[in-house]
């Protein structure tokens, strides 16, 4: 798949007066091939770091439904054309993902780096998926989950731009960043320490590959979404933050894998769709850690609101679920047959 980039003499400069609708208009103008009217042009959300807009982009000949992802750069996200390039490569590798049309990580043409790509019709609020689906649609997408991420991973993990960091040591430190910590983070990150299994091939990790950022349409997953954690590293690191309580919302312990299954069946159809064998041990080790990441990453959402970066009901709200990862933390170290779904 052929992503536009926009160069810098094409780009538009921005001045005060001119609009988010004139420079999408500017950008989309040489890719659609005419003139383009920007028509229900709206927010969908606001994150800290990026912000996803929906809108029409309306030519003579056609009207085209298209989602912008725009933000500024920064040193945790991937740049947006890298994302764009991982969707590419997903998507020759069988994955399916939205249609990217431009992506470019200067901030000429509007402001801060954007990605404009196709709208994909469905839903990715899971409590509104979950309303949808009997037990056979919850199956079903569970199988098209573990498709589509064994599809990522036979993705070349060489992709111009991809970092790899190990996760423990990513996690560990991020935490001190914060001079806090609890005595269950800091048992969890000696049995980490202790039981590190044998590392496994490289491949294309997303990074967040979990219930909430996957549009399902009925009970067929219908695209992967939010690829700014692309990286490289291991399978487990994906398939087992799918499976961390936290992305189950709410649904039973008998559905651990993403609220949809079991864990086992989740494991036994990304081994079908031909992606690497699971070690179990490995993939309860990797579980452990996900949790763990899990939690500090709550605990620094609540660092953010208490310091008074960002104040925040909702960052502060995500802070006092620490308590929560804490108690899976102790109930995943103390079980006694790992990977069990």
């Amino acid at each position: 798949t052929e992503i536009y980039t926009l160069s810098l003499h094409d780009a538009l400069p921005i001045w005060p007066q001119v609009s988010l609708q004139d420079g999408l208009a500017a950008v989309l103008r040489p890719i659609l091939h005419g003139d383009v009217a920007i028509d229900n042009l709206r927010t969908l959300t606001g994150g800290a770091s990026r912000t996803t807009w929906a809108f029409d982009a309306v030519t003579p000949d056609q009207r085209r439904s298209l989602i912008l992802r725009i933000g500024p750069p920064d040193d945790v996200h991937a740049g947006m054309e890298l994302e764009a390039r991982a969707q590419a490569a997903a998507a020759a590798a069988g994955a399916p993902v939205p249609h990217v049309l431009i992506a470019d990580d200067s901030p000429a043409a509007l402001g801060n780096p954007f990605l404009i790509c196709d709208h994909i019709k469905g839903e990715t609020i899971v409590r509104r998926i979950e309303r949808q689906l009997d037990d056979d649609g919850r199956a079903r997408l569970l199988g098209q989950c573990a498709h589509a991420l064994a599809a990522i991973h036979r993705v070349d993990p060489n992709l111009p731009g991809l970092t790899h960091v190990d996760q423990l040591d990513e996690w560990r430190e991020r935490l001190d960043a914060m001079n806090d910590t609890t005595a269950t983070f800091e048992w969890a990150f000696r049995w980490l320490a202790a039981r590190r299994p044998a590392p496994s091939p490289i491949v294309l990790v997303h990074g967040d590959y979990r219930m909430g950022n996957l549009i399902v349409d009925g009970s067929a997953l219908a695209a992967v979404l939010d690829w700014e954690l692309v990286q490289s590293g291991e399978v487990y690191e994906d398939l087992a933050w799918f499976c961390i309580r936290a992305w189950r919302f709410g649904a039973p312990a008998d559905r651990a894998a993403g609220g949809l299954g079991g864990i086992d069946d989740f494991l036994r159809a990304y081994e079908h769709a031909g992606g690497a064998t699971v070690d179990r041990v490995a993939f309860h080790w990797w579980l452990v850690l996900a949790t763990l990441r899990w939690g500090v990453i709550c605990r620094y959402q609540a660092e953010r609101h208490l310091s008074g970066q960002t104040r925040s009901v909702e960052l502060a709200a995500i802070g006092r679920r620490v308590c929560e990862t804490e108690w899976d933390l102790l109930t995943l170290l103390d079980k006694a047959a790992p990977g069990a779904g």
